[in-house]
């Protein structure tokens, strides 16, 4: 308990500045003790600006106040000093492995609590009072403890480094400037200090804006993620719903069908059942006559067999059916009318489901993928694509699972169709491309366009508006033996680079970027697009001649 009360007391009588028991206590108006030396030392470095301050409150003095020895707060301090040398050391006093030990100590050496910088001596608490009582020591320059005095030392002259090199950016002594750092721009350790101390709490000042600034940011990304997650629910939610409607709906007309059905089988099966009834009624009758016919004929008595022939009706029923059965298709029509309606059904939750996709995947990434830089990388992101028959011209035919068309001579036999290209040899894939995509062409022949296009191009005729590359909703990549050119809106721009017979097609449709690659033993970049995509995209090939071909 004494040696706790007698740590407190120091603490309570050390100078902020040096961290040592007082020397010559003062104390400013503002409440604050500190050596006179100290503050004095400290002020001095102040002067440039005129302004004067406390080092632990900041307060502000104008002018620089004289002060004066605090002699009660002097008397304390001796009195503790005579009450340390009494106090025996605790175990916490002694050295540790970690710690800095007295140089002077013999036996179980105790922790030094300052260094000397000219004597390059540890001190514990006793040993340093000669330090504090002796005017031979007054102008030592004590120190936190140090493990490493030596370093402060020059190793060429044997004398403390005091000063600072900049134009060698290292610490020296006084007579390195009279030897091999003499001309050079020399100043005090001290002045170097103070010039990057400023340095130093600039920099920390930068880095606390920055720190500040992002803390902001951080903020708003949390924001940022809470929106996210409202609307994802709210969209959600609002989805559950539509789709339970269109389940409901969906359930209630099956219901529906299913009833008609039935009502029209019943009535079917009733109306037959009357007339099998009315014919089985007619074949009782006809065999009972046959049965009297039969009768009749065998009678031996012509007389009688005259005389009762004519009260048999004169005609019998003709021996054909007069009932037309159809064929067993009574309610074919109808699951073809189901079907139909499913295929559409189909078709427009295709659509709409590729422009979900395209609204979700355009909601802001603060943080987009840079493009893959080689083709491993670009295949992470490979599609499959497949053509579309019922968007193939008749000069050209599919093969491979859809995956290679060929150009031919003469025209196929397709039915008719609204997504047909009617005059041009082209074809587009059933697959709608939003998102990250990659997919790579091999072709052969002389002319082969490689193209995206919007479902909503043009079709049905010869303009522009139906040619790849040729209008604002398709962009294409034209291809032959010697030369290439990309198209878009019918501008059309030379294009530099190795012609091969594959090429690999790079989509990111959210940051609306299109890259056509050169693909070989190398990857070669070809052309790049950066625009925005409005629409869901397909990819397309357009054969320009006969006997070219290409493959996805």
């Amino acid at each position: 308990m004494e040696q706790q009360a007698v740590q407190l007391d120091r603490d309570t009588f050390s100078c902020p500045i040096c961290l040592d028991l007082l020397k010559d206590p003062v104390t400013t108006s503002c409440g604050h003790s500190y050596c006179m030396s100290c503050i004095k030392s400290f002020w001095d470095g102040e002067n440039y600006k005129r302004i004067h301050s406390c080092p632990q409150c900041r307060k502000t003095f104008t002018p620089r106040p004289l002060l004066q020895k605090n002699t009660i707060l002097a008397a304390l301090v001796e009195q503790l000093k005579k009450t340390r040398l009494q106090a025996a050391p605790a175990d916490h006093c002694y050295a540790g492995p970690e710690d800095v030990a007295c140089d002077f100590c013999t036996g179980r050496k105790l922790k030094a609590i300052k260094s000397c910088l000219v004597c390059l001596t540890s001190y514990c608490e006793k040993h340093l009072q000669p330090h504090y009582d002796s005017a031979t020591f007054k102008k030592h320059k004590l120190v936190e403890p140090s493990k490493n005095l030596q370093e402060k030392i020059c190793s060429q002259h044997d004398e403390v480094m005091k000063m600072f090199c900049r134009t060698d950016q290292k610490c020296i002594c006084v007579f390195c400037l009279l030897d091999e750092h003499k001309g050079h721009d020399t100043v005090s350790a001290a002045a170097e200090r103070t010039d990057r101390q400023r340095e130093l709490e600039e920099r920390r000042g930068s880095i606390h804006q920055g720190i500040q600034d992002r803390e902001k940011d951080v903020k708003l990304l949390q924001q940022e993620v809470e929106a996210i997650n409202h609307s994802a629910d709210e969209a959600v939610e609002d989805s559950e719903k539509i789709f339970t409607e269109l389940i409901r709906l969906l359930q209630k007309r099956s219901s529906e069908v299913k009833h008609h059905i039935r009502s029209q089988q019943e009535d079917e099966v009733s109306r037959v059942k009357d007339v099998q009834e009315k014919l089985e009624q007619e074949i009782t009758e006809l065999k009972r006559k046959d049965a009297e016919l039969e009768q009749l004929s065998h009678t031996e008595d012509h007389n009688q067999f005259l005389l009762n022939y004519p009260s048999l009706p004169p005609r019998e029923p003709k021996g054909s059916s007069s009932i037309n059965i159809r064929p067993l298709r009574h309610f074919e029509d109808v699951t073809a009318a189901v079907s139909e309606l499913r295929d559409k059904l189909q078709d427009v939750l295709r659509d709409s489901w590729t422009n979900t996709s395209l609204m979700v995947t355009e909601v802001d990434n603060l943080f987009s993928e840079p493009e893959p830089k080689s083709r491993a990388g670009l295949i992470k992101y490979s599609c499959e694509i497949t053509l579309d028959p019922n968007t193939a011209n008749t000069r050209l035919v599919l093969s491979e699972g859809n995956r290679k068309v060929t150009a031919m001579g003469q025209p196929q036999s397709y039915s008719s169709h609204p997504g047909r290209f009617t005059n041009h040899p082209q074809v587009v894939s059933r697959e709608s491309l939003t998102g990250r995509c990659y997919w790579e062409v091999e072709w052969s022949g002389q002319q082969v366009y490689v193209a995206v296009v919007y479902k909503s191009m043009s079709r049905a005729g010869d303009g522009d508006e139906c040619l790849f590359g040729g209008n604002d909703k398709s962009w294409a990549l034209y291809c032959s033996q010697s030369s290439m050119e990309f198209g878009h809106n019918n501008i059309w721009t030379s294009v530099s680079g190795p012609v091969s017979s594959r090429v690999g097609v790079f989509l990111d449709h959210g940051a609306g970027l299109l890259s056509f690659y050169s693909v070989s033993k190398t990857m070669t970049l070809l052309h790049r697009v950066q625009t925005r995509f409005t629409q869901p995209l397909h990819a397309g090939v357009w054969l320009h001649n006969t006997a070219c071909s290409a493959e996805f």
